[in-house]
């Protein structure tokens, strides 16, 4: 406490405030993907991540059962401060007695009342949700929604739509909005002959899930471009201006994962752009390694360039923050607990900016006083005002003791 108390003094001579920084961060909802927990391998029978999608590792202890990431979920968010919502993905379908009988085009929302029962249960601020257009065999010649073959798109067509439904019962249920992100596998591993019949079938594609129906208010549809991925390294069908032009005349969102652009792009720079004309923006908080390699979110300057942004533009409540990482190669609720810290870290490092001072000043042109404030708050006790977070979230024990706890308990008793 007596730490905080300097470092709260501290921060005022420079014009920041910490309590007021503290409350926010307090309400700034982070959705957490639950796919960290499984390698992303679902439980509608894919067996394994395709179609351009692979974790990395065999570490023990990957759930394995929908009670096992449960039980993986609710251990790891106890670890984890601030308000939490949870991402989905339609191939984690808890099917019961329609395994093998219902596809993913005929996906229904009582395939994911087990996942409304246990938000609820432990206290969750909403669930986000993915068609999930891989792992699966009508994914053909690395195709779905602009595949040339009707009996294909169509199939994927369905599912969206199914998705969207779906979406619309877990916003019922748990009385918040959910975000419904839309991203394909499409795309050529060599040059392609064609490159706009693709992009006019995805075009057909999503106007055709978008044509069902659903509400606007509780469902927020958003599109996610690509660069390139594993076996499409010559063309995507989705790529950014694509999906930008796309969203922007349907009136939908896009999204921005800040590892699907060329190394010198940062979406940083983009979130800005995109608030002068969507009401909002959806995020993927993960971490690039030569491009889109997921890695787990670390304190790093282009994340806390991220979350700045976000603060400075009053778009806490405009941008949807969720998180797009999976590492199989190192215990997985250390990953899942040190990335959703880390957004919660870069998020108060953002909040305890003097930005309307430094903006004050670049409005009028005193470029030397702004560098200087700049300069001057990098070296302020920003990790005692974190510490009074979590004493304030009673959460300030030794969280990887506990982990490596469960680890012992739990994880090495499933190898």
């Amino acid at each position: 406490m007596e730490r905080y108390k300097q470092a709260k003094e501290m921060f005022a001579r420079l014009g920041a405030d910490t309590e007021a920084a503290l409350h926010a961060l307090q309400s700034i909802p982070v959705s957490v993907h639950c796919w960290q927990g499984d390698d992303v391998v679902g439980f509608d029978g894919g067996g394994q991540a395709s179609g351009g999608i692979q974790a990395t590792g065999n570490y023990p202890g990957r759930a394995r059962t929908p009670e096992e990431l449960m039980a993986d979920i609710r251990f790891a968010f106890s670890h984890m401060p601030g308000k939490k919502r949870l991402n989905l993905h339609a191939s984690y379908a808890i099917l019961g007695k329609d395994a093998g009988k219902v596809d993913r085009d005929a996906y229904r929302p009582e395939h994911f009342a087990p996942w409304v029962a246990f938000a609820k249960e432990i206290g969750l601020d909403g669930i986000d949700f993915n068609p999930t257009f891989f792992s699966h065999p009508m994914v053909k010649n690395g195709l779905t929604l602009s595949s040339p073959d009707e009996r294909v798109r169509s199939f994927w067509v369905r599912h969206g739509q199914a998705c969207l439904k779906i979406a619309e019962y877990f916003a019922a249920e748990t009385g918040s909005h959910c975000l419904v992100n839309i991203w394909i596998p499409d795309g050529m591993k060599d040059v392609p002959a064609d490159r706009l019949g693709p992009r006019l079938r995805l075009k057909k594609s999503l106007d055709e899930i978008l044509s069902v129906g659903y509400d606007k208010e509780k469902v927020r549809v958003a599109v996610e471009s690509k660069v390139f991925g594993i076996g499409v390294e010559s063309y995507t069908v989705g790529s950014n201006e694509f999906y930008q032009n796309y969203a922007a005349s349907r009136g939908i969102c896009c999204l921005l994962d800040n590892g699907h652009y060329h190394p010198t792009e940062t979406v940083s720079d983009k979130i800005p752009a995109l608030l002068a004309f969507y009401d909002r923006v959806a995020l993927h908080v993960t971490r690039a390694v030569r491009w889109d390699s997921d890695h787990v979110v670390l304190l790093e300057d282009e994340l806390k360039e991220i979350c700045k942004e976000i603060v400075r533009c009053g778009a806490t409540d405009k941008v949807m923050i969720g998180l797009d990482y999976f590492d199989a190669s190192i215990n997985r609720l250390a990953a899942w607990i040190v990335g959703q810290r880390n957004v919660q870290k870069a998020l108060l490092y953002a909040l305890l900016q003097p930005s309307e001072t430094l903006r004050a000043m670049q409005d009028g042109a005193d470029f030397t006083a702004q560098m200087v404030l700049q300069e001057e708050s990098k070296t302020l006790p920003y990790g005692d005002v974190w510490e009074e977070y979590l004493r304030r979230n009673g959460m300030e024990g030794d969280w990887f003791a506990s982990v490596c706890g469960y680890e012992k308990k739990v994880l090495e008793e499933r190898a």
